[in-house]
């Protein structure tokens, strides 16, 4: 799997980098120092400072905490409420099954990122807001996946024999469905960890994310909108750290992919 290999490679730096930091560094990302205001990057400031005069680098490896935490916890969000709609729907079916999967179909009618923003402009500017916002928006893509697998897992002769036995449903989907639909929920939620990313960054990019003075890296992206030409650095180094968190996802999802159907494997 070189795909996941360099994907989980990326992916275990830019942790170890971003949650470590607070273990070597010590430093206030909120730290202002005036008389080093926008300075460039070099060997005072790896990254360069903003127009406070804040140290990017300890501000991006700090903010990277937020970002990743964030990134993870809307997609746990999202697959437990997929799971939930998919499984109902899948294992009842009749009116039940109609009704929830023509909901998630409305959804899924809507750019996710619309969605997201339209749901976080109701709740509120806030990270945890943000957090429901994302989690909210992708559940309908969980649903759709668990709702079709849940349909063809449940027609297995040995779901069938389990019924005849009589165990009870919650076992069948806990014992029998559950783990053999976990390979390729693994590979949607792994690739969704892009998107979660990408989208928080935006909701606090358009100040509905994490709140100031707090940074994450769509908020440190925001602060160097005003200066792209005279301080370019403000903005280039959070928008790299999200392209690696992004390409990394990808390359494991690819990997994994790889694994679960071989056939498609390129």
């Amino acid at each position: 799997m070189p795909n996941f290999t360099v994907g989980a490679i990326i992916m275990l730096t830019l942790i170890v980098a971003c949650y470590g930091a607070r273990l070597v560094l010590g430093a206030d990302p909120n730290h202002i120092n005036p008389t080093a205001s926008l300075v460039p990057p070099g060997p005072s400031h790896i990254f360069g400072t903003d127009s406070f005069g804040r140290d990017l680098f300890v501000r991006i490896l700090y903010g990277g905490e937020l970002s990743i935490a964030a990134s993870f916890i809307a997609v746990i969000i999202s697959l437990a409420g997929g799971l939930i709609v998919g499984f109902v729907a899948g294992w009842t079916g009749g009116l039940t099954d109609m009704v929830l999967m023509r909901f998630m179909d409305l959804l899924l009618a809507f750019p996710g990122i619309l969605l997201a923003l339209s749901i976080s402009a109701i709740l509120g500017p806030g990270l945890v807001n943000a957090l429901i916002a994302i989690g909210i928006s992708s559940i309908p893509v969980y649903a759709r996946l668990v709702h079709g697998l849940t349909n063809q897992a449940k027609n297995y002769v040995y779901v069938e024999s389990a019924k005849i036995i009589g165990a009870s449903n919650i076992r069948i989907v806990l014992r029998h469905i559950l783990p053999n639909i976990m390979a390729p929920l693994l590979v949607t939620a792994t690739t969704g960890l892009g998107w979660a990313m990408l989208w928080e960054a935006a909701l606090s990019f358009l100040g509905l994310g994490v709140q100031p003075p707090t940074p994450d890296w769509g908020s440190i992206l925001n602060s160097g909108l005003d200066y792209l030409q005279s301080a370019w650095w403000i903005s280039v180094f959070p928008g790299v750290f999200i392209t690696l968190f992004v390409v990394a996802v990808n390359l494991m999802g690819d990997g994994l992919r790889d694994v679960v159907d071989p056939k498609n494997k390129a």
